[in-house]
């Protein structure tokens, strides 16, 4: 027998801690555990994260554990990265570990599955040839290294990570390939199990159904699938022997979690493959201006793919400034230069993407004789009217409430709707194309997973004339018969309450035409927009991502934002609002104190968060802390909260790392 450390599935953060246990010899770190605990009639699931352990307290105090489970059990990998994981975002123990496990007491039936590919793969151009050579000299070398690839749109970028793994593969290795959407990643997995089999490739991600998670997750396990690919949680894939792990559209949003444990995934692809002497590869033509200045400075090493494959074509860009629209007396939300390049490009037989980064029918609900606005009790967000449900819905919390007959705030008659959101969209361009066959792909026709692969599939077979999405579509999908992009209002993202809202403009800009010109005709991008002098709009317009990086860095250089700080928000969530802004006054005193504070960190004031959570004040404020210092405030925010469950006080803490959406 030995004595273990472990810890246990429970959700209070009064048990956030090791408990000592003794178990067999056998019983190793990671391994899933049922224990005895706090005087439960039943054990309580745990994980091992230590054995050979030196008791602290009198040994016959200790108990057993009821049980060993071998297959659920993690590897010291795993552990060792979740452990990581609380050191870096000052999560719970247990909320970092269970990222690695999955739900479910019994797997869905096996699927019938091919064992060999039927895919040789296509010959490679001389980026891709040279890229995937890099790449793979470095899988072969068996030393973790980092690559970052700035790859055009339909440069080929996921062959080359195709051929990184068949590297792996050979070598006796596994892979991961994360996708930032649902939709995407099983497109992507399609191609990897035409390469490679149906039996090689599993999926993870939150679509599947528990059964079916639990199976894909053992067949990672037991080393049955040897290439993961999925959404963000896949880089959680309880793998052995990592070779390689690729982040495609590295840039994007969604691989920042938002809800608790609070992470990056690159942050986590970055630990596990250092630990297992893998290589790191991140994609993308609008690479994170975080990513590129690593690459620039020597943390990854960057490859450029400058050049489309095939016949594909670089669309023409080009800016219409609705300005001159209106002055004109077009009232439409398309500019007539639109309405004619939707004309010839049907005429041609060739497709149009139409992209608005706002769902919904129309943005905004108010009262013009008093200037009320709709919005949402609980977030204080503004409610967007969507005709679909003739309902209005926060898009914070998903809460719908049924449209105002009158103005809650006058008692006013006459409720008005402005603003343009897809559904209007959509609306206009059947009753202008009442022939072409029009679709909408945006999070509201997104929500199933069958409707979406049906959206995407009509599309991809010429079935659709017109798409209408938002920025899921700027998400690298494949399209091949695409002749017009028009971006319908540039300026949207401008206006996003985030530090970052100017790099995402040019983003979400180069993303969305690249997927116009993969045939290798002619094909047009139209951006309209309300401000053409936008130095960003015309940076995208030119493809010039030097350009934008530059002027980028320098504002944040000298705003003190990433890569130069790390942003940390840290929250207090309490009944009322005098108690959690004291807690933040407090906690945010103790860190103005500290006698060794950094050169240049900056500690905003509290305020209070308009969002409401679970009926919850909250009370944040905003920590720039610079390089080399997050380590130490994330030691003060596990302290501070730590004495403030000591205290049993009303009043919960909790801090988030370069979150989105904080100016």
């Amino acid at each position: 027998m030995q004595y273990i450390d472990a810890i246990i599935d429970n959700k209070s953060q009064y048990t956030d801690n090791f408990y000592t246990y003794s178990a067999p010899d056998d019983v190793e770190v990671g391994a899933r555990v049922e224990v005895p605990f706090a005087g439960r009639k039943k054990p309580v699931p745990g994980y091992c994260v230590r054995v050979g352990v030196v008791p602290e307290i009198d040994e016959s105090k200790i108990k057993e554990i009821a049980e060993y489970i071998p297959e659920r059990s993690l590897n010291e990998e795993m552990v060792e990265t979740a452990l990581w994981m609380r050191r870096r975002y000052g999560v719970k123990y247990i909320d970092a570990l269970k990222m690695f496990e999955t739900g479910g007491k019994r797997p869905a039936k096996a699927l019938a599955r091919e064992g060999e590919g039927r895919d040789p793969g296509l010959s490679l151009s001389k980026g891709q040839s040279e890229a995937a050579g890099r790449i793979c000299k470095a899988v072969n070398d068996k030393k973790f290294k980092a690559f970052l690839i700035k790859g055009v749109t339909n440069s080929g970028k996921t062959e080359v990570y195709m051929r990184v793994a068949a590297e792996a593969l050979s070598q006796g290795r596994t892979a991961i390939v994360l996708l930032p959407e649902i939709a995407l990643s099983e497109q992507v997995a399609e191609r990897f199990r035409e390469r490679f089999g149906e039996g090689m490739v599993a999926t993870l991600h939150s679509r599947l159904k528990g059964s079916e998670r639990l199976r894909e997750w053992l067949r990672i396990r037991n080393g049955e699938a040897r290439i993961v690919v999925g959404a963000r949680t896949s880089v959680f894939a309880p793998l052995d022997n990592i070779g390689v792990i690729v982040i495609d559209e590295e840039h994007e949003s969604t691989y920042k979690s938002d809800h608790n444990p609070k992470y990056e995934t690159v942050d986590i692809a970055y630990k596990r493959a250092s630990y297992s002497n893998a290589v790191l590869v991140l994609g993308s033509a609008t690479p994170s201006v975080v990513s590129y200045y690593r690459g620039k400075n020597g943390l990854y090493e960057i490859l450029e793919m400058d050049e489309r494959i095939g016949e594909s074509k670089m669309p023409s860009l080009d800016i219409v400034d609705m300005r001159r629209e209106t002055i004109s007396g077009n009232p439409e939300v398309l500019s007539r230069e639109l309405v004619r390049g939707i004309d010839d490009t049907l005429a041609a037989k060739e497709q149009v993407i139409l992209f608005l980064n706002r769902r919904g029918y129309s943005t905004q609900v108010l009262c013009p004789d008093c200037g009320h606005k709709v919005v949402c009790e609980d977030c204080g967000i503004t409610m967007t009217y969507h005709k679909a449900y003739n309902a209005m819905v926060c898009h914070y919390c998903g809460k719908k409430e049924p449209l105002p007959r009158i103005c809650p705030n006058c008692s006013s008659e006459y409720i008005k709707y402005i603003g343009t959101g897809t559904e209007k969209v959509e609306e206009t361009v059947r009753r202008l194309w009442q022939n072409a066959s029009v679709s909408r792909f945006d999070l509201d026709t997104a929500s199933d997973r069958n409707d979406a692969s049906k959206v995407i599939r009509d599309f991809q077979s010429g079935k659709t004339d017109i798409l209408i999405g938002t920025q899921i579509l700027a998400k690298g999908l494949d399209f091949k018969n695409v002749g017009l992009v028009g971006i319908i209002n540039a300026d949207v993202s401008l206006n996003i309450p985030d530090y970052r809202s100017t790099e995402r403009t040019y983003q979400l800009i180069t993303q969305v035409a690249g997927r116009a010109g993969r045939t290798g005709g002619k094909s047009r991008v139209l951006i309209q927009t309300y401000d053409p002098e936008s130095e960003v709009i015309k940076e995208a317009a030119a493809a010039d991502y030097e350009g934008f990086y530059e002027s980028e860095l320098l504002h944040r250089r000298l705003m003190n934002y990433p890569p130069f700080t790390d942003i940390i928000a840290a929250t207090f969530l309490s009944n009322d609002e005098n108690t959690a802004m004291a807690y933040a006054e407090m906690f945010r005193n103790r860190l103005i104190e500290l006698k060794e504070a950094p050169k240049g960190v900056q500690i905003l004031r509290p305020r209070v968060d308009e969002r409401r959570s679970d009926d919850k004040a909250r009370a944040v404020f905003i920590i720039k802390a610079p390089q080399g210092s997050r380590a130490g405030y994330i030691n003060e925010y596990m302290e501070f909260r730590d004495r403030i469950i000591a205290k049993k006080a009303n009043c919960f803490m909790e801090i988030d790392v370069n979150p989105y959406g904080i100016t």
